[in-house]
């Protein structure tokens, strides 16, 4: 058995693959090291953090021989904030990545020898995509009011003026929010002693639109001043539609709290994403990247061929992203969705939108496809990471519709979830498109088409 790596030894290597957490993988002397900021072609020299039996940690060290795949980073912290992993890798090699990230799940989480899977779906732009941005705030040694993400494996913040992947419209709000917030004094919830108010900034922007909103994530609803605040934001800044307050008073990790309190303005910015108005609250969820999910969802309309006599089932539906467009292009669509308020959402936008043929449904995913009585011809599934629950499984199979289009933002609990539809004998996957909604970073969105045997 080799001997076990040393914490704080220095070692040279090369790094042959990334793995799904976007570090350099390499071996030295027969065992597997993962090195974060590295790629694929990368010669270096590391120094080992952790020593495991099977594996090791390292930091990098020195870049001995740089990879044909390695690229200059478009920002000057990519080295330490924690928000992108990939900045250091060219954008192609990125799509080959996260296509083969996909593929490999499949093959050893999904058990398929045959993956039929389409080159990864990307925009042209790799940079200010994000249409929302939730900051943490602190304050540094000095007492300025600090806003940024965490350092990789940290808990310290690393304060931002600009944010290259974000929507660079935002940048200025990032910068001269922060300024407002230390004018007026408020005070910063500290995580250790769960003192103080503000948590979190929080940005949103209609990429098709321009409207803004801003949101302040606080431990109380009492900030001196927010209203006067707040409408001097909404003079100064056309684009600013709302300004809101999220009450977060729990001792937890979860950024958003369950209630919202508009101070000024309208409590929504309004977004066209694939030839439909949407109204999107500071709360909703909503796709990050809107070109590259509109992208998405137009390949998988063309896939599907649709003849416009369809039952559609959305399950999952959000606000009805995904089931309004659709609506337009079939006879009828139902969503179900859990979060109440998002049905509310969803309703108000078929609405606005004067569609009559899509009926959302506030329940749980598996009791719903139980209830619903009609026969849908497509089943569309977008869940949470963690995938779909067995008994949501196990109620697709008694439903059967002849297609089932299962989008998903984690390959692994697509697999998973493929593979047990695929062993009924009555699935069987067509077409696997991976989708690149979150450039510089290791994340990969994926569409999967199963048609019944």
């Amino acid at each position: 058995m080799n001997q076990k790596l040393q914490q704080g030894q220095i070692i040279e290597l090369e790094i042959t693959d990334l793995n799904t957490s976007g570090e350099g993988v390499g071996r030295y002397e027969g065992r597997v090291v993962f090195v974060p900021n590295t790629v694929t072609g990368d010669r270096v020299t590391a120094k080992v953090m952790q020593s495991k039996a099977k594996f090791a940690k390292a930091r990098i060290e020195q870049l001995l021989t740089s990879s044909p795949y390695r690229d200059r980073p478009g920002c000057i912290v990519a080295d330490k904030c924690g928000g992108c992993q990939w900045q250091h890798i060219d954008y192609a090699y990125q799509q080959k990545a996260k296509q083969q990230q996909v593929f490999q799940a499949f093959q050893r989480i999904g058990g398929f020898k045959e993956v039929p899977i389409q080159p990864n779906l990307h925009t042209p732009n790799s940079l200010n995509y994000r249409n929302k941005s939730t900051y943490p705030l602190s304050r540094s040694a000095t007492g300025q009011v600090q806003a940024g993400y965490y350092r990789q494996g940290s808990h310290k913040l690393i304060n931002l003026n600009q944010c290259p992947v974000q929507d660079e419209r935002l940048d200025f709000l990032l910068r001269e929010v922060k300024q407002d917030i230390q004018q007026q004094g408020w005070s910063i919830y500290n995580e250790t002693t769960h003192q103080g108010k503000l948590r979190h900034l929080s940005l949103r922007i209609g990429k098709n639109t321009g409207e803004m909103l801003l949101t302040l994530v606080t431990a109380s609803s009492q900030l001196t001043n927010i209203e006067k605040q707040a409408k001097l934001w909404l003079g100064r800044y056309p684009q600013l539609v709302g300004v809101c307050l999220n009450i977060n008073c729990d001792r937890t990790n979860a950024i958003l709290g369950t209630k919202t309190i508009t101070i000024a303005g309208t409590p929504y910015i309004r977004e066209i994403f694939a030839g439909v108005e949407l109204q999107i609250a500071a709360d909703t969820f909503f796709q990050v990247n809107t070109t590259a999910a509109e992208l998405l969802f137009n390949t998988v309309v063309e896939q599907l061929q649709l003849q416009g006599d369809e039952n559609i089932i959305d399950a999952y539906c959000g606000i009805g992203t995904f089931s309004l467009p659709l609506a337009k292009k079939v006879r009828q669509v139902i969503g179900i969705e859990v979060n109440h308020t998002s049905v509310r959402q969803a309703r108000n936008n078929a609405v606005l939108n004067q569609i009559d043929n899509a009926t959302f449904y506030a329940g749980k995913v598996k009791d719903c496809l139980q209830q619903i009585a009609i026969e849908p011809n497509i089943l569309f599934l977008d869940p949470p990471r963690k995938g779909c629950d067995p008994q949501v499984i196990e109620a697709i199979l008694q439903l059967q519709p002849s297609r089932i289009v299962y989008i998903s933002c984690k390959s692994a609990t697509l697999a998973r979830d493929v593979s047990l539809l695929s062993e009924s004998g009555i699935y069987q996957p067509t077409w696997i498109q991976p989708a690149d909604f979150f450039p510089q970073t290791t994340h990969v969105e994926s569409c999967v088409v199963l048609q019944r045997c």
